[in-house]
């Protein structure tokens, strides 16, 4: 009983107040200056300056730069841009050949089993010792193509 008195008694109390709000919110729309009144002006068609589009010139489209097929591969595991690919950034993007580097045959890939491969292979390719791979140390980790099979022509 008594909750529902309180309760009552505060939805009256925030009648009230939104009525006072609103009332106050009217009073300064009303008492508001005028706008400004705005000059109206007309066009007459032949007063408008005609120009020719085709004399005009917009500036030249950007030219797009062919990546070599090792720069998209850098640029794969670069995920920052700044042209250097850090030990995170090698082991962060490196989820596609589990299978492969399952050392113990199990069929199951442990983090511990990837992670000691890739850093290996990280380490491999970093040639100066510097934990920081350039794009020509990364270079030297390019898969090498695969041999085309011609098909025996009997």
């Amino acid at each position: 009983m008594r909750q529902t008195i309180l309760g009552v008694f505060v939805g009256l109390l925030l009648a009230g107040v939104g009525m006072f709000w609103w009332q106050g919110r009217a009073q300064v729309e009303i008492n508001a200056p005028p706008p400004p009144e705005v000059e109206e002006v007309t066009f007459d068609p032949e007063e408008l300056p005609i120009t020719d589009p085709g004399e005009m010139e917009g500036p030249a489209p950007p030219e797009a730069s062919e990546l070599t097929r090792e720069e998209k591969r850098f640029f794969r595991y670069d995920r920052n841009r700044d042209r250097k690919i850090t030990r995170n950034e090698m082991l962060s993007s490196r989820s596609e050949g589990f299978r492969k580097l399952d050392t113990d045959g199990n069929n199951l890939l442990t983090f511990e089993e990837w992670a000691v491969t890739t850093a290996t292979r990280f380490d491999a390719m970093d040639a100066d010792g510097n934990a920081e791979l350039t794009q020509s140390e990364f270079s030297t980790s390019a898969p090498k193509p695969s041999k085309k099979r011609t098909r025996c022509s009997c």
